[in-house]
């Protein structure tokens, strides 16, 4: 087995982004081709909704914006342009495309900057009883917290801080007041998840002997935990980066719900107005964003590391099994079992108007939504497609990602560009070719969920080829498949599968932020996302409808990250078990 990849392909990475970068911005550049609407018309009803469609109108608008040369030569002319530092016209408004741009983009990075200090602030939170008991906890309340939708978490603080309470702003971008309740509905998922992703590492860190010798010589606690956070840090860099990225292009929905005038926002609107060279602009600033973004964490992970990277003697901590009491995800597992099991002995379509929006009974145990469907019905037959799809889709990017771990240089370029873009995006990308649909949705996340995976593989790849353990195998003749099946794929699987695990309830999610903006699953459809898009409009007289599906996805979060702690566990040590708290 050679080391490290940089050696192997040094221009890799760089080409691969290159590559990458031309095939989004092409792809965008097709989407009025691509989608088999006249781009004529959808200009022509963005700019005036009244106007009639004549024949002579439509002309004159494809005369106008040269439709007529076609879409190789709208996009040549628009690169072109883009030397010379000219984002192009927008077909609706008739501006410059630049300053709308550069407007949205700020917007978003002042958003992205309080959402991330959001999600810090519950990361430390979530860490801080790890570092101090020293050991990990079974990880079900970080997961349900990862696993809160973020729209539907903007929805209730809109109503419950902005409408009932009258404390902060409802909707539009004037001040610090107005990115508050934004922020939150954004940092909590993420805090959720990045703050696991640390505490899942921690443990194996704070049993390694030096931190026995520093507490015996009478360091600081303080100053321990600030090492072992130093320590379990440089493989999970990239997650901070692609989180960050993920906040200001993937706040789509949450800009949409709160009127942010941010680059998501402004993508979507021109996205579907069909405004192409506000649209190139928009998904163009959000690759350069990832691209800089990914360069940055690349660099502060290397700083991390020192010079123990290229000289090929790093140590790294032995695998840790989590003690998780056998009761956290059986009592999950059940809850979802008995909900989903009850539900599916109900009747999903079965309209009656007459007790509609009617509150939780022993007729309908989670009440009925706006058309008098029960809730429980739709929440159990809706679980097979959301849970199942979600689930796919999250084992084909696990696979993915271990593949592509191992060419580091090809990971990194194209997860940079594919972690930029907004899942909406590409769901409406998709969705010109194949029609809205649950397939479509689930392609569409499948593109970019495994960019996050994908770059964990590749930094712990990194870390194990440059171990000085791996140095002293090779020494001894280990051949490359052994080193390979018996010590590289087992450090690098058993934490990027944990971390798969805790990225599903956020796929499923994914797959439901496209049925909110009706991009997934189409009515009458009882999926999960569908259910809380349909239950939105009528949150505040009936918060059952929605907060059911969303208790569901927590439960499975919950589910899925307690279940794979368990089994690891019991897998490493059988037959010893030790309790260990949510």
């Amino acid at each position: 087995m050679r080391l490290p990849a940089r050696r192997l392909w040094p221009g890799t990475a760089g080409t691969t982004r290159s590559l990458s970068l031309l095939a989004v911005v092409a792809a965008v550049g097709l989407l009025p081709w691509l989608s088999g609407r006249d781009p004529a018309l959808s200009v022509l009803r963005a700019r005036s909704a009244e106007q009639e469609p004549t024949r002579e109108a439509l002309d004159a608008i494809r005369r106008d914006l040269g439709l007529d040369a076609g879409p190789l030569s709208l996009l040549g002319g628009w690169a072109a342009g883009l030397v010379r530092g000219d984002l192009g016209i927008s077909w609706v408004s008739g501006t410059d495309v630049g300053p709308s741009v550069l407007a949205g983009l700020q917007v978003s990075l002042a958003l992205m900057g309080a959402a991330f200090g959001v999600a810090v602030l519950l990361g430390v939170a979530l860490v801080a009883p790890v570092l101090v008991r020293g050991r990990a906890s079974a990880g079900a309340g970080a997961a349900m917290l990862a696993a809160v939708p973020e729209f539907l978490l903007a929805t209730v603080g809109l109503l419950v801080c902005g409408v009932w309470l009258g404390w902060l702003p409802t909707s539009g971008w004037d001040g610090p007041s107005s990115m508050v309740l934004p922020a939150v509905a954004l940092g909590v998922p993420a805090g959720g998840l990045l703050g696991r992703l640390v505490a899942d590492a921690l443990p194996a860190v704070l049993e390694e002997r030096w931190v026995e010798l520093w507490r015996g010589a009478g360091v600081r606690r303080a100053r321990v935990s600030a090492a072992a956070l130093r320590r379990v840090l440089p493989p999970l860099v990239p997650q901070f980066g692609m989180a960050a990225v993920g906040l200001t292009g993937g706040a789509v929905a949450v800009e949409t719900v709160f009127a942010v005038p941010g680059i998501g926002r402004t993508a979507l609107g021109a996205a579907k107005s069909q405004d192409l060279p506000l649209l190139q602009g928009a998904v163009l600033a959000l690759l350069l964003l990832g691209l800089v973004t990914g360069a940055l964490s690349a660099l502060v992970r290397r700083r991390l590391l020192g010079p123990a990277l290229r000289d090929a003697s790093l140590s790294l901590p032995p695998p840790l099994p989590v003690r998780v009491h056998p009761a956290i995800p059986l009592t999950l597992a059940a809850l979802l079992a008995t909900a989903i099991g009850w539900g599916l002995l109900r009747d999903p379509y079965a309209v009656n108007t007459a007790v509609r929006l009617a509150p939780p009974s022993w007729a309908h145990p989670l009440g009925t939504d706006g058309l008098g469907r029960d809730v429980l019905a739709r929440l159990g037959h809706g679980a097979a497609s959301t849970v199942g799809t979600a689930a796919a889709v999250c084992l084909l990017s696990l696979v993915l990602s271990l593949a592509l771990g191992f060419l580091p240089g090809v990971a990194a370029g194209a997860a940079d560009i594919a972690n930029a873009l907004p899942p909406v995006i590409v769901g409406i990308l998709v969705a010109a070719v194949a029609g809205p649909g649950t397939g479509g949705a689930a392609f569409a996340v499948a593109l970019i969920s495994w960019p996050p995976l994908a770059a964990h593989a590749a930094a712990l790849v990194q870390e194990v080829r440059a171990s000085g353990f791996l140095t002293a195998q090779r020494a001894i003749g280990a051949p490359p498949s052994w080193i390979l099946t018996r010590h590289v794929l087992p450090t690098v699987a058993a934490p990027v599968a944990r971390h798969a695990l805790l990225r599903l309830p956020g796929i499923a999610l994914a797959l439901a932020s496209l049925g909110f903006l009706g991009l997934g699953a189409q009515p009458p459809a009882p999926e999960w996302g569908l259910l809380l898009d349909e239950s939105r409009a009528y949150v505040e007289r009936a918060p059952w409808a929605a907060l059911s599906p969303a208790i569901a996805l927590a439960l499975l979060a919950g589910l899925a990250v307690s279940g794979a702690a368990y089994a690891q566990g019991v897998a490493r040590t059988p037959g010893k078990e030790a309790p260990v708290g949510v």
